[in-house]
């Protein structure tokens, strides 16, 4: 699991039948103080994350398993809103 902010939103019109009434979020990864890395990504919203919140996502072949729908072409998927980060207590 990763961790990253919500900075956007991406509506497709046209999409593959098995992503249809799901949202799409531009999420930007991040370390665990809150500095971005590497480039944005389009997640699936599996839990109803908005914009500027942290979140927990899973890329991969384990990403398909939070759509919870079997063939669904997914790279990344949000799987969790994070409330609280705590380093060192």
């Amino acid at each position: 699991m990763l961790i990253g902010r919500v900075i956007g939103t991406v509506i497709a019109t046209r999409k593959d039948e098995g992503l249809v009434g799901s949202k799409l979020l531009i999420t930007q990864p991040m370390d665990f103080v809150g500095q971005d890395r590497d480039n944005p990504l389009i997640a699936v919203d599996t839990v109803g994350a908005g914009v500027g919140e942290v979140v927990i996502y899973v890329t991969g072949s384990v990403a398909p398993y939070a759509v919870k729908k079997s063939g669904v072409p997914v790279d990344a998927a949000i799987v969790g809103i994070v409330d609280k980060i705590d380093l060192n207590g």
